[in-house]
């Protein structure tokens, strides 16, 4: 049995006021702000940053810190500058800088009488129901505990194929997996801007975005910082998985004093993210967010309009073709007359839906001697990804 022990937020955030209410905060901090080519870690810069986030915390915010720099650290340590690193030597740069990283954080939270635990994920880790399901059941028990979790990716052993690409990725799935009410991602920009500022000095900051577009997206360039991986594409990206699942997204500058302080005080900082729609379930979080779809299932017009606009499960008789390999539990895609339109958890493998595929629910024992579930996904599994 796993205890799920849910956290009741407060509701979506829509509008800068509604940031003074937010009590469950997701902080990501990049290796721009962290890492210095001479010195290593910048540890007046954590020790600023902790200072606001205690401010917070002694006012009853609950904060996770996801944060970059193990890898800029090591590379500092070992003189690995200015050049590719192979896979192993990033591992093993990681391996080097991850205590150092954790050392400044824990001594910065110290002088606030607070602890801090260590959480290294992969996007493996997720990918599993249950281990999903501890991740966020160890953060409710460190709340609970008062102790602040430090998240960063497991760099040490990480592998292209499970790999969340950047720690703003990793930090918008945190957001889901805690239940925050909002993800902030300090950068070393001030926010989106609508033209490059260092190019154009008429750039003007964008406040606040109700619905993330492909005209915002094309605002941002591809290049991160000397040490990090992720540019503002990469953010607008994080800002997308976060504000479609109910959680606010910021972008704050983090080299600026006191941004973070005003921006959760509702003042015009940075670029705030509104929540697009309700929040859905950790469940649905995880289908949406983490599984990789390992295949199709096309189904009729009648079943599409069935699932879009009753809240219907996925049964076999509106079924109409199959495509891939994949087994039962499996996330598979659901392809309508105009296209994909959801994604799901399949209740019949690749080749029993090729079996079942037309036929009534009652129908599905006499066709393969048995008859697990009525319906190929039950509505409870199944994510409407139209519009998202």
């Amino acid at each position: 049995m796993i205890l799920v022990m849910m956290y009741s937020g407060m509701e979506m955030i829509r509008s800068r006021a509604d940031l003074t209410r937010a009590r469950r905060v997701v902080v990501k901090i990049g290796s721009s702000l962290l890492a210095d080519a001479t010195d290593g870690i910048c540890q007046d810069v954590v020790d600023r940053l902790v200072d606001d986030l205690a401010c917070f915390m002694a006012d009853g915010v609950q904060v996770v810190v996801v944060t970059s720099g193990a890898v800029a650290l090591g590379r500092v340590d070992r003189g690995w500058l200015n050049r590719e690193l192979t896979v192993h030597e990033k591992q093993a740069a990681a391996a080097i800088g991850q205590p150092k990283l954790m050392s400044a954080y824990a001594g910065a939270f110290a002088r606030h009488d607070r602890s801090v635990a260590q959480m290294l994920l992969t996007k493996d880790d997720l990918r599993h129901r249950r281990r999903y399901l501890n991740a966020s059941n160890t953060s409710e028990t460190l709340f609970s505990a008062g102790v602040v979790p430090i998240v960063n990716e497991n760099d040490t052993v990480v592998v292209a194929e499970i790999k969340f690409g950047d720690n703003d990725s990793l930090g918008a799935l945190v957001s889901l997996v805690v239940d925050a009410d909002l993800l902030v991602m300090l950068t070393d920009v001030e926010g989106l801007f609508d033209r490059n500022p260092n190019e154009d000095a008429g750039a003007a900051r964008i406040g606040v975005v109700e619905h993330l577009s492909e005209e915002h997206i094309a605002m941002a360039g591809d290049a991160g910082s000397a040490f990090g991986t992720g540019g503002m594409a990469s953010k607008l990206s994080a800002a997308r998985v976060a504000t479609r699942n109910g959680v606010a997204a910021a972008i704050i500058s983090g080299r600026k004093p006191d941004a973070l302080l005003r921006l959760l005080a509702g003042e015009d900082e940075g670029t705030l993210f509104l929540c697009g729609v309700d929040r859905q379930t950790r469940r649905k979080h995880w289908i949406t967010e983490v599984l990789n779809p390992v295949g199709e299932i096309h189904v009729d017009a009648g079943a599409a309009q069935a699932l879009l606009k009753q809240g219907s499960s996925l049964l076999p008789i509106g079924v109409v073709a199959v495509d891939g390999v994949f087994d039962k539990g499996d996330c598979i895609e659901i392809v309508g007359p105009d296209g994909v339109f959801a994604r799901g958890l399949c209740n019949y493998s690749a080749e029993e839906m090729r079996r079942i595929k037309g036929h009534a629910s009652g129908e599905v024992e006499s066709i393969l001697g048995y008859r697990d579930f009525t319906s190929v996904i039950h509505r409870d599994n199944l994510v409407l990804t139209t519009n998202n």
